[in-house]
């Protein structure tokens, strides 16, 4: 049984994963910012744990973190904001997750990150290079650090049921997938401590997710 500290617990793709990691016998502890999210957290089988990425420090992030065996960041700005909200939630959180779990001692470090070439074959303002920009900046802070991190990229997100089937390397063509399939891989991910220190990129496919990440598990 893990103990899984997931920062930006009320978004989709966290709500997802936490009732998956319930359903496996995992502790799921989903961070979320408005205290009326705790109640639909609740009713997933997860511990809400309510904090706000912009109010917190290193400290007090790993006062909250402390005990868990892992991280996942599923936190962004989701467009909302402007350039300086998804600076200071997808990029500078990430910063402040990553110093706050390794003054938890806590290794074991996921990050939902995006596919490099999302949403390159449709007109985007302006303010999509500045997300992909910090996206990639977030990937780089840390792929430097000595965490056992693990970077999932998965492509364009879809609200259609999974299939259970991925198609997962480190660098394949450009897709779509269901959040639901996202959520199943970061839970075999999470099951797979062995994987680490790798890129991943995530679309649709005919692979069912557990043999996917067994790849990785023996490359």
């Amino acid at each position: 049984m893990h103990k899984v500290f997931i920062v930006g617990g009320a978004g989709q793709v966290a709500r997802c994963l936490a009732r998956l990691l319930v359903e496996r016998g995992h502790a799921p502890h989903s961070l979320h910012r408005h205290p009326e999210q705790a109640e639909e957290l609740g009713r997933l089988g997860a511990t809400p744990v309510l904090g706000n990425l912009l109010a917190l420090d290193a400290h007090s992030l790993a006062l909250l973190m402390a005990g868990s065996d892992v991280v996942v960041f599923a936190a962004g700005a989701g467009g909302q904001g402007g350039p300086e909200m998804t600076c200071a939630i997808d990029g500078s959180g990430l910063e402040l997750a990553v110093a706050a779990a390794r003054q938890a001692g806590i290794a074991r470090f996921l990050l939902v990150s995006a596919f490099p070439e999302s949403f390159r074959n449709r007109a985007m303002p302006d303010t999509f290079e500045n997300y992909m920009s910090v996206k990639k900046l977030a990937d780089v802070h840390l792929a430097g650090s000595d965490l056992e991190w693990v970077i999932l990229r998965p492509g364009t997100l879809l609200d259609t049921p999974g299939t259970g089937q991925v198609r997962a390397g480190l660098a394949i063509p450009y897709g779509d997938v269901p959040r639901d399939d996202v959520a199943a891989t970061l839970c075999a991910l999470i099951e797979r401590p062995e994987v680490r220190r790798v890129i991943i990129e995530l679309t649709q496919g005919t692979t069912p997710v557990s043999d996917a990440v067994q790849r990785f598990a023996t490359a």
